[in-house]
């Protein structure tokens, strides 16, 4: 099936009688007959489900439906985009170990990796996105698992050149893991380009409503670990809280979603509920129609906003004088990353917020990437634990407004702007 349909019909067919939409199985447990049934899937022996913590059908129907949408060989739905990153760092990394992270990232994601995984012991070093694949190499130590960046990173915009990026990762035996949040398999498929895992906030495009909070992992598949058996031995050796099993000995292909859920969301539990699950499936059928409305009325506002003589700066990848449009062009399906982008007002912070307490339609809000179109000022808000130093290595100047454009008609967007701009003196 070709992607739109994947949207519509992925992950779950029903059979002749059963319900045609997902079902909601909002439980938190599942019936045996008998013992040894019961033993067997606490034993990874048997498949089926036991405790929602640990999987559920729906969750599983809406994560195989986004495993496909990627292109990889498995998924599993997490409770939020931030427990989707953590998951997939801390599913190849203990204590003593290293990650190399693009430094311009969300900035959650950049806290969680500074400070909190940081005092679990885990090492992250940043790079600059736009450095030559030998300056990226370099950073790399003996003790590195991973290296992580975002497609496009929020708020900054950068592209991700994700072929450069695999390239220097698995010239050093790690996997290269993705975020996708804000392009979506639709507009980019990072797997086609070299990524290994890709981790979703399926709080943005994919819900699309502003309705839950949730997260994916996929895995492509493609990455051996058994090369590589003392690197990634929590894959390779055998696991002593499963009896000894070896999950790439057991699993093969889908041992890293496997270890994934068995266990650290057996351990941690951050599970979403099924009908999160559900919310999220509904997103997923209109995704495709949805997301290139966003990036196309995207685009068209951006260029209006060059126009302006108030307006500082511009930085949208669908520009043609963006420094990543060639990336675009290269790695995108269409002329448009997403639906966010970044500007400035001339005047800097107070008249970027002064600009931004003008608007009426466009909504001050913490979310973006929905059907509403919402505007946040990331030093005062998202990003405001950051120092000035890590702000400007994330790309994140003081005037910077990240606009989320919705699915409103971009003309009545465009109409809010100009009268908001016409505020600044």
């Amino acid at each position: 099936m070709k992607i739109d349909t994947l949207c519509v019909q992925g992950g779950w067919t029903p059979k002749c009688g059963e319900p045609r939409q997902v079902p909601i199985y909002q439980t938190t447990t599942f019936k045996y007959d008998t013992t040894q049934h019961m033993a067997d899937l606490f034993d990874l022996k048997a498949s089926g489900y036991f405790y929602t913590r640990l999987a559920n059908p729906t969750n599983d129907a809406v994560a195989k439906k986004i495993a496909a949408l990627e292109g990889g060989v498995a998924g599993i739905l997490t409770s939020s985009g931030q427990a989707a990153s953590t998951f997939a760092v801390l599913n190849l990394c203990n204590a003593g170990d290293h990650v190399v992270s693009s430094a311009q990232i969300y900035g959650g994601t950049f806290n969680l990796f500074a400070v909190s995984l940081k005092k679990l012991g885990i090492e992250f070093t940043f790079v600059d996105p736009d450095a030559d694949a030998k300056t990226i190499a370099q950073a790399i130590r003996p003790n590195t698992k991973c290296i992580f960046g975002e497609t496009v990173s929020n708020p900054s915009g950068c592209i991700l050149d994700i072929a450069k990026f695999a390239k220097v990762a698995h010239a050093a035996g790690v996997p290269l893991i993705v975020d996708n949040t804000f392009p979506t398999p639709i507009l980019c498929r990072p797997i086609e380009h070299g990524a290994d895992i890709v981790v979703h906030a399926t709080t943005k495009y994919m819900d699309g409503h502003s309705a839950q909070v949730g997260g994916c992992i996929v895995d492509s598949g493609n990455f051996d670990w058994t090369k590589y058996p003392e690197r990634f031995a929590g894959l390779v050796a055998p696991d002593p809280s499963y009896h000894g099993l070896s999950y790439t000995q057991t699993f093969g292909k889908m041992a890293y979603i496997v270890k994934a859920t068995a266990h650290l969301m057996r351990d941690f539990g951050s599970i979403p509920s099924p009908f999160n699950a559900f919310l999220v499936n509904l997103g997923l059928e209109s995704l495709h129609v949805r997301i290139r409305r966003h990036a196309e009325s995207a685009l068209k506002i951006a260029k209006w906003l060059k126009t302006q003589k108030k307006v500082a700066w511009v930085n949208f990848a669908g520009l043609p004088d963006s420094p990543y449009h060639k990336l675009l062009r290269k790695q995108f399906d269409g002329n448009s990353p997403c639906g966010v982008m970044t500007f400035g007002i001339k005047g800097g912070r107070a008249a970027s917020i002064r600009f931004m307490d003008s608007l009426k339609l466009v909504g001050i809000v913490t979310h973006v990437a929905d059907a509403w179109t919402c505007v946040l000022h990331p030093a005062s808000h998202t990003h405001r634990q950051l120092t000035d130093a890590q702000l400007k290595a994330a790309g994140i100047p003081p005037d910077l407004i990240r606009l989320s454009v919705g699915l409103e008609d971009p003309d009545d967007i465009i109409a809010d702007l100009k009268q908001a701009l016409a505020k600044i003196k």
